[in-house]
């Protein structure tokens, strides 16, 4: 280590010497410039202070402080003069690159060096320093730039930001608000088709109306009226209905009657209903290809949506076909089962003899067929009593029944064997009626005869019940269908029977269900006319609702029910 330089500081040129000696002693050591100046700018204040405390006392030492040959400038300022209480001595440190050896000693004393190399020193380390310090601001003049245009970029990309925040939150609003309509949408389009499935599936027209309540309650309405009338009567008005209303049955436009307008699409306005002045009311025309009344509903709330009143009103043209449907349906129903009653005959009274029948239309359909009974006298006194089907139904085989019950009755006139008079009728149908069948029995009874003399075409067998219950079935082969394509001749049969017996004829919808056949409903007859009590078929009409309850539900038939009971006096006249 280099000896430490001591020396005292009591002049201002002493000042300027000792700094001169540690500037050059620290270029010598390479100690960078700007370093070096704030170094030597911090000794130079703290020796010039101490000039006003008496003088100083500079202490120089160099170190070796690394492998690397580095050294290290110390200085220790110290007062000439320490006081009680006063601070510690003033020192300051320089690191230099170096090199320094064991042969390295401290630069001669700049005692007698000029005035003006040390004033070009200082300028020299001044320049330096100032470049440094132009470098410098250029450095920050750039970086400031450089940052001002980063926060012109930060700004503007906060502002992007911003923009494409507010465009997504406006996409997502505008998706939410898609969404919510495309649900709302989608539920009343499923609303719509679970109505119409509801109010198209019946051809009641009444239990079409019972059903609209259950339907729009309370989602979109809190009252439901229908208002159906006569084609007369839509101008006729009507106190008990709104003026809303009957304004709709007169215009044939749907009305909304409340407080405020309702701006629905295709709805006009009109002011707040007398008798509903707090809620609306919106009236829709029943209108098809007449007008059949007026729907009108009274608002859940405070006003009927715009999106619902379409729903409403493409559901209010569902109902209305629904209703010209179900009243078209009614008025054929009701004409068909009037002309098929019309062809049936009224029983004729005969001495000995008690008849008693039953006709019941089909449930499905227009209640019209081709089934039918028939017994009337012959020219001879003998009675013929007789049952038929056509196949099918409709107003063709309504029609075909009619023509074959005429001819059997003009036949009977000139034959008296039941098996000639099918004959007959088989030839007739089979010209007359390609493709189109019949069956038919004809039971022959002569006033005084025990024997009833008989013959079928194709028709289910007749049933007898003996006055102690027993029963037996006619289950003789008959012969063909009446019209089927082939040339027949049919047989008689004769069967005797005891004074007050009963002999059943019926068609296949008494006994034919589509599940169990035939069989099953001929044995549940049999057994149904072996249960009936003997007091009991002293009425013979309450005898006939008898065998019919347990053989005939209260569900839906697919085909007529035909009955004709035939009893003998108990016994014979005298």
């Amino acid at each position: 280590m280099i000896p430490p330089d001591v020396r005292k500081i009591t002049t201002v040129g002493e000042v300027a010497r000792a700094r001169t000696f540690v500037a050059h002693l620290a270029t010598s050591l390479g100690a960078p410039e700007v370093e070096r100046a704030r170094f030597l700018t911090a000794l130079t204040a703290q020796l010039r202070r101490s000039l006003g405390q008496g003088g100083a006392q500079l202490t120089i030492t160099v170190q070796q402080t690394g492998p690397d040959r580095s050294v290290r400038v110390r200085t220790v300022v110290q007062p000439a003069t320490r006081a009680p209480g006063q601070a510690s001595p003033w020192h300051r440190a320089l690191s230099c690159p170096g090199p320094m050896t064991q042969d390295s000693h401290l630069p001669a004393h700049p005692d007698d060096t000029a005035p003006a190399e040390a004033l070009l020193a200082a300028d020299e380390e001044t320049a330096a320093v100032l470049q440094r310090l132009d470098e410098s601001e250029n450095l920050v003049r750039l970086h400031r730039e450089e940052l001002h245009q980063t926060n012109q970029g930060v700004l503007a990309l906060h502002a992007e930001l911003d923009a494409a925040a507010l465009t997504q939150q406006k996409l997502l609003d505008a998706e939410r608000a898609a969404r919510g309509e495309t649900e709302k949408a989608r539920r009343l389009l499923t609303f719509l088709a679970n109505a119409s499935a509801v109010v198209t599936a019946s051809l009641d027209h009444e239990d079409i109306v019972r059903r609209l309540p259950d339907l729009l309650i309370p989602e979109y309405a809190s009252h439901v009226d229908v208002w159906l009338f006569d084609e007369d009567e839509k101008t006729a008005g009507n106190d008990l209905h709104s003026a809303a209303a009957v304004a709709a049955a007169r215009t044939d436009r749907p009305q909304h009657a409340g407080p405020h307008p309702g701006d629905l699409p295709g709805i006009d306005d009109r002011p707040p209903s007398a008798l509903s002045p707090d809620r609306p009311l919106l009236c829709i025309p029943l209108t098809v290809r007449r007008s059949l009344g007026v729907l009108t509903l009274t608002a859940p709330g405070d006003h009927f949506d715009a999106d619902t009143s379409v729903m409403l009103l493409e559901l209010a043209r569902r109902i209305a076909i629904a209703l010209d449907n179900a009243l078209r349906y009614e008025h054929h129903r009701d004409t068909a089962e009037e002309l098929q009653r019309a062809q049936l005959t009224d029983l004729p009274a005969a001495d000995g003899l008690h008849l008693a029948a039953r006709y019941l239309p089909a449930t499905r359909g227009l209640n019209i067929g081709g089934d039918w009974y028939d017994a009337f006298f012959q020219p001879d006194g003998s009675l013929l009593a007789v049952i038929g089907d056509v196949t099918g139904h409709g107003l063709r085989a309504a029609v075909i029944m009619g023509q074959l019950r005429t001819a059997l009755r003009a036949y009977a006139i000139e034959e008296t064997s039941p098996a000639q008079i099918l004959t007959r009728l088989h030839r007739m149908l089979c010209h007359q009626q390609p493709n189109l069948y019949a069956t038919a029995m004809i039971a022959r009874f002569r006033p005084d005869d025990l024997q009833v003399t008989w013959a079928a075409a194709g028709h289910p067998p007749a049933v007898v019940r003996a006055p102690g219950g027993a029963v037996r079935v006619l289950d003789d082969k008959p012969g063909v269908m009446l019209g089927v394509p082939i040339p027949f001749e049919y047989e008689d049969h004769t069967t005797e029977i005891e004074p007050g017996s009963t002999l059943v004829l019926y068609t296949d919808g008494l006994v034919e269900r589509r599940a169990q056949g035939i069989d099953t409903g001929i044995e549940l007859l049999a057994q149904t006319l072996a249960g009936l009590h003997e007091p009991d078929l002293k009425d013979l009409d309450a005898s006939a609702e008898s065998v019919l309850k347990p053989l005939v539900h209260e569900s839906e038939r697919d085909d007529d029910v035909c009955l004709l009971l035939c009893r003998t006096a108990p016994f014979p006249r005298s």
